[in-house]
């Protein structure tokens, strides 16, 4: 099986540096377009009937269509600019903890599992490339789980209770639409594979480990266990550190004090 290290010096010219920035950018610039010609999100969204008719470029673009999910106006921008904004941070934070071929290979995967998701399922899930942003965000929540986010400008949150949030929006959309279903398991699978199941193994680990100290100290002799024990006087070797002991005659142990008795 060929390991990560050895992919990456065969295809690591493939990499590409800041894709997430680029990708937020892309969506910003389409909002801004469907500010002028709503209509543009629908020109590209995904649409299997006309993608099979010739529209290939729907294979790309619906990554980046925002298909009206951001409402134009003022608060649509200032969520777009904030959206670009957590981009750009995310982007520099995965590519500092993973480099920029494994981040490269986690969106490109993520980008495949969309594209087959929208290509298996009859009903194509509209506006399905912001699921891409999901899988960063909680693969940055995951590496950096204590960084805190300012909500509403005031409430410091740290972003592990975030993702949390996120992951049981997840869970109450797949219940109730269950067409989401493939949709979440094939546009998250690039998450479970780099972040959430390496994340899984290592907390499995670092529990083992807790558990084997904790029958490692159950089963050691504690440090306030005497050694020696006065048969006369109960004395011993942890409460007098100089006092002697001998064994007696009765094959008892005694102290210096009581040997002759």
């Amino acid at each position: 099986m060929i390991s990560l290290g050895q992919l990456e010096r065969r295809l690591g010219g493939l990499s590409f540096p800041g894709f997430l920035r680029y990708y937020a950018l892309l969506h910003a610039l389409v909002y801004v377009l469907q500010l002028v010609r709503p209509d543009i999100g629908a020109l590209l969204e995904f649409n299997r009937s006309r993608i099979f008719a010739g529209e290939v470029w729907r294979v790309v673009t619906f990554l980046f269509s925002s298909s009206g999910l951001i409402a134009p106006g003022g608060m649509g921008l200032v969520m777009m600019v904030f959206m670009v904004m957590i981009a750009f941070m995310m982007s520099a934070a995965l590519e500092d903890a993973w480099g920029e071929f494994k981040t490269t290979l986690f969106f490109a995967c993520g980008i495949l599992g969309l594209v087959v998701a929208n290509l298996l399922i009859p009903h194509a899930m509209a506006g399905s490339g912001f699921l891409l942003y999901g899988t960063a965000f909680l693969a940055f929540a995951t590496l950096f789980p204590k960084v805190e986010f300012l909500v509403f400008f005031v409430l410091p949150v740290q972003v592990r209770f975030l993702a949390w949030i996120q992951a049981v929006g997840l869970v109450l959309a797949a219940c109730g639409d269950w067409r989401l279903v493939p949709f979440f398991l094939l546009g998250y699978a690039n998450y479970l594979v780099f972040a959430g199941w390496p994340a899984l193994r290592g907390t499995a680990r670092v529990m083992e480990a807790a558990q084997r100290k904790r029958r490692f100290n159950s089963a050691r002799v504690p440090a306030s266990a005497a050694f020696h024990t006065c048969a006369a006087c109960d004395r011993t070797d942890v409460t007098d550190a100089h006092l002697e002991f001998r064994v007696g005659r009765d094959g008892r142990e005694y102290c210096i004090d009581h040997l002759d008795e």
